[in-house]
């Protein structure tokens, strides 16, 4: 059996608050299953009744004496836990709860909801719900929802956090000819959520292509792992609204400023082959398209035109998307050549011109189509006197057929009069839209799609055996029992040392000849910080000397560095001075990490320096999933990339110590969870070699 098969295909129905009166949301219910046409038994539940919609109706589910696979539930919130309890005791395989009055209502509702789930758990009974609207499976076919229509049958599973958005989309699907297989409302997702219907529809032999609308995720690494094997299956495309509750940080760090609210959601989207969408016209273009036309096995675009404007428009849109102008072989342009005007354009975009017909547009769809350079093509047609937009939509969907690997797009561009060949081109299967920027924007989906799904397999973050767990152990305890929550610069070098990660050695001084001492230890020349978890931009209030050369120099900066201190920070902690020697110049790039609270490690790289807030060249990745390709990745993705390889002539800088970084970071994080913010900014990266110059680091 596969996964949630019973609440798919169940073989009978029970409605738990099915009511005579067709106003209330338990008949509406009960009518919908029974004209879906539902072919399994269907049970009326309602103490107060002997029979409902010509069916024979029972008190309790437990009182039905035949086995029930599904039961939805529409009565009075206080009433639901004691339905959930006889539904368990009756063996009830899946539980919706229409019923809304939990965790959306507040502090009651919540622990209502809570003990609803746990009840769940226990009696290994599935939840859908609370608060939903319901699912519809349309090839069972089941529509146990208080939607006001059933979808038509077709290939799109949408999974839908908001009720009220599967209604609206459910209601708009039925004037444009779009069909689902499956359409579920989560509700607040006290049992079943995302990850789990992503798993049951890429085992759906009915479903083609998912469609998510989230505002949220209930678990970050449920989720991550389902997506990341869905979408090795099936396309999966996520419109994620709201601003990230899970995903705010307190900026006290540069990484934890530039993250935001929705990065962690955008990593996490494109690490698992996600296609995040921001509009929900865009969401159901890829879904039209995906569920029509093939994935192509590369990204070289034919455009055909009868207009010359909107064909340069195509062509712009392609480069701007990252896809490529095909470029034709030469016995293309010379059959196109012979066959079309004089004043035609045989190259791409191919103008067939204002007077085109319907043969000419055959002949060059087909022609270009038939080029071993061309993976997919779009089709404008613009209003003219001669437009035959009928014929030309069934001489598209004839070819089409010639060449069923290669997907074909159409944009018809006008109004009413090309209304007839729009509506043909969607009965043929051929995606049609009203501009060329949006088919080439859900034509890039497809190719991005062809990438994701051949991408190689996960890799997790490199494995390290010469770090010291105990050193960086020690040191955090002894931050906690001091009650603070950031380490020192000292501190904060040692953990980054026992890690393998090259910090530049910081000895605390709490006296001036001490601080003497040490620079002569370290070297000069020298740097000299005010030690103090309560001073973050140390900079700004005059708490870094650098270039320091003589003891007299550092002696006479430890007393400035301390008069500074007292007059903008008088009630400040310090607990002394930080002594560093001082490196030589080099790149100064930025390696950071923000605690996501649903998704962990959030790992950034980029400029480094003073610039890193105002030039925000930074990639972002989480720790899982992370492995030596994706460290690489995330550096080539930065404007930094460009200096590491060398630019303008000069030699290349320490990739592999570079990357060496970012992965024993995020094996530091990774292994101790209490580090909810690191920063170190700047690392100087070299010819030969990196060293961390400034490491911070924030604890729980």
């Amino acid at each position: 059996m596969q996964p949630l098969d019973s609440l798919f295909r169940p073989q009978s129905v029970a409605v738990i608050g099915a009511s005579k009166n067709r106003e209330k949301l338990g008949n509406v219910i009960l009518r919908n299953v029974l004209r879906s046409g539902y072919g399994g038994a269907v049970y009326p539940v309602n103490p107060r009744e002997t029979e409902i919609e010509g069916l024979k109706t029972f008190p309790s589910v437990s009182e039905i004496g035949k086995p029930v696979e599904l039961a939805v539930v529409v009565v009075p919130a206080e009433r639901v836990l004691d339905v959930a309890r006889d539904c368990g005791g009756a063996g009830v395989k899946n539980l919706i709860v229409i019923s809304a009055g939990f965790k959306e209502t507040g502090p009651e509702g919540l622990v209502r909801e809570k003990e609803l789930a746990e009840l769940c758990r226990s009696y290994g009974m599935r939840l859908v719900g609370p608060n939903c609207v319901g699912l519809m499976d349309t090839h069972t076919p089941l529509n146990a929802s208080f939607a006001a229509g059933f979808p038509l049958k077709g290939e799109i599973a949408f999974v839908s956090q908001s009720g009220a958005m599967l209604v609206a989309i459910l209601d708009w699907s039925l004037t444009v000819g779009l069909g689902f297989s499956r359409c579920i409302s989560m509700g607040n997702k006290a049992g079943l959520d995302e990850a789990d219907f992503f798993t049951a529809a890429v085992a759906d032999p009915n479903t083609k292509v998912i469609l998510c609308y989230i505002e949220d995720v209930k678990d970050g690494g449920h989720f991550l792992a389902a997506a990341e094997e869905a979408t090795r299956h099936k396309p999966v495309i996520v419109l994620k609204s709201g601003t990230s509750r899970a995903g705010a940080q307190a900026a006290s760090s540069h990484t934890g400023a530039l993250a935001g609210s929705d990065v962690a959601y955008d990593a996490a989207f494109k690490q698992t082959g996600i296609i995040r969408v921001k509009k929900m016209s865009e969401l159901f273009d890829l879904a039209m398209v995906f569920a029509r036309q093939p994935v192509p096995r590369g990204s070289r675009v034919a455009i055909v035109t009868n207009s010359g404007g909107p064909g340069i428009v195509a062509t712009d849109n392609v480069e701007a998307r990252g896809l490529e102008v095909a470029r034709f072989t030469r016995e293309t342009i010379e059959a196109l050549r012979r066959e079309l005007p004089l004043e035609a354009s045989v190259f791409n975009p191919v103008d067939v011109m204002g007077d085109a017909r319907v043969e000419r547009f055959r002949f060059a769809l087909d022609r270009v189509l038939a080029d071993e350079g061309v993976d997919s093509a779009v089709v404008l047609l613009c209003h003219t006197a001669v437009a035959e937009p009928v014929e030309t939509a069934a001489a598209i969907a004839e070819v089409k057929e010639k060449h069923p690997e290669k997907p074909v797009l159409a944009v018809y561009m006008g109004g009413e009069s090309l209304a007839a060949g729009v509506e043909l081109l969607a009965e043929k299967g051929i995606p049609c839209f009203s501009f060329p920027e949006v088919a080439v924007e859900a034509l890039s989906g497809l190719v991005a799609y062809g990438s994701i799904k051949e991408r190689p397999p996960k890799e997790d973050l490199p494995v390290y055996h010469d770090v010291d767990p105990g050193v960086v152990r020690r040191i955090l305890t002894r931050v906690r029992e001091d009650r603070r929550r950031t380490l020192l610069g000292s501190e904060a070098a040692q953990v980054a040392t026992a890690y393998g990660i090259p910090a530049a050695p910081i000895l605390l001084a709490r006296r001036a000849a001490e601080a003497v001492t040490f620079a002569a230890e370290l070297g000069y020349p020298v740097v000299l910080k005010v030690a103090s978890p309560e001073i973050v931009h140390k900079t700004d209030i005059g708490g870094v000397q650098i270039g320091l050369k003589t003891p007299e120099e550092i002696r006479e900066a430890f007393w400035g560095i301390m008069e500074q201190v007292n007059q903008h920070l008088p009630r400040a902690v310090v607990y002394g001075i930080e002594v560093q020697r001082m490196y030589p110049k080099g790149t100064e790039l930025i390696v950071g990490m923000t605690r996501d609270v649903q998704f962990g490690p959030l790992i950034a790289f980029g400029l480094g320096g003073i610039y890193v807030n105002l030039l925000k060249d930074v990639a972002f990745r989480l720790t899982w999933g992370m492995g030596e390709r994706g460290i690489r990745e995330m550096i080539r993705e930065t404007k930094a990339f460009t200096l590491i390889r060398g630019y303008r002539g000069e030699k290349p800088l320490d990739l592999p110590a570079l990357a060496n970084i970012i992965g024993r970071v995020g094996r530091l994080v990774t292994d101790f969870p209490e580090i909810v913010e690191l920063d170190i900014n700047p690392i100087f990266l070299y010819q030969e070699g990196a060293a961390a110059l400034d490491v911070k680091i924030t604890i729980e």
